[in-house]
């Protein structure tokens, strides 16, 4: 009989208010579906942050937090499901938020001496004079707390930088301006306390945007990542550190970049990774020799115990 059995009623939360709705809907049936194909008590419930939202909870025994972005991936469900006294998946309140916000997980990062790409933070486009030049004459632009490369630009003259600036305060009232590393991008999942196999994304748009991860059939996905055995276990080890560093918990996955020089660059955490059909956990998962089934039942039976 599966561990599972002595978890009670398991609730996916899915779905959510913010710009990843979308796909958060396609992980969250996903697991809907593997956990009943395990024959667990589960229900879905499509989160709205309103009055109701306390009395579909209060009907579950735990919670399977599938909700990306804003709401879900930023202590916010977390902390109501603290309050109700429901255990959950992955990462805790104050790691959630931390992870989330792009911007001070990297001057965390970099205040303990871990390598992520030079970086500033602008709130308007007054900000931006000799910003380019001093970062190398390439940036990538990113609001801070979003997720899925959404409001994301690459830039390399005043022109485009401007743009991208526009592009990102449409998301944020913060924006970070990162210095471009022509290079490799790698991500490495986190299971448990377990850094699983790396995995090298390729993509022929200038990086790996929203069409890339969800739309397009031209990105690479290459397990083994065509790394040494070395260079790969340096990753997977950065990874955890990077993990551990922001508190973080359960279960997530780290992208980074490596350099000409073969440097890696940490960029980011995320705390509730996509679970669809393009999404990297699940593959490096199975590379693991773990189903997309176990896969789940093991980010369960991994709930936040702190």
């Amino acid at each position: 009989m599966s561990q599972l059995s002595s978890v009670g009623k398991i609730g996916v939360l899915y779905g959510g208010e913010s710009a990843e709705r979308v796909i958060s809907l396609r992980s969250g049936e996903a697991v809907l579906a593997a956990l009943q194909n395990r024959q667990v008590e589960v229900i879905g419930i499509d989160v709205q942050f309103n009055e109701r939202l306390f009395d579909q909870l209060s009907g579950i025994d735990m919670a399977f937090i599938a909700l990306h972005g804003r709401g879900g991936e930023d202590g916010v469900i977390q902390g109501l499901l603290e309050v109700m006294k429901i255990p959950y998946t992955g990462s805790g309140v104050a790691a959630s938020a931390l992870a989330m916000d792009k911007l001070r997980s990297k001057w965390l990062w970099a205040g303990l001496g871990l390598p992520t790409p030079e970086f500033r933070s602008v709130r308007s486009t007054q900000e931006l004079d000799g910003l380019l030049s001093d970062m190398g004459g390439a940036v990538i632009v990113k609001p801070p707390h979003e997720g899925s490369s959404i409001g994301m630009s690459r830039a390399e003259t005043e022109t485009e930088l401007t743009a991208a600036v526009e592009i990102a305060l449409k998301h944020d009232k913060d924006v970070l301006i990162e210095r471009w590393i022509n290079g490799a991008e790698f991500t490495c999942a986190i299971l448990n306390g377990v850094a699983l196999p790396v995995i090298r994304l390729k993509t022929p748009h200038q990086f790996y945007d929203f069409d890339a991860k969800y739309e397009s059939n031209t990105t690479e996905y290459l397990i083994p990542a065509g790394l040494e055995p070395q260079q790969e276990q340096a990753l997977q080890a950065l990874s955890l550190r990077a993990f551990d560093a922001l508190g973080c918990s359960g279960w997530g996955r780290v992208d980074a970049m490596m350099d000409k020089n073969g440097d890696f660059w940490l960029l980011e955490v995320n705390t509730v990774p996509g679970m669809t059909d393009h999404s990297l956990v699940p593959m490096a998962a199975k590379a693991k020799g773990l189903d997309f089934a176990a896969l789940v039942e093991a980010i369960v039976l991994g709930q936040k115990g702190d």
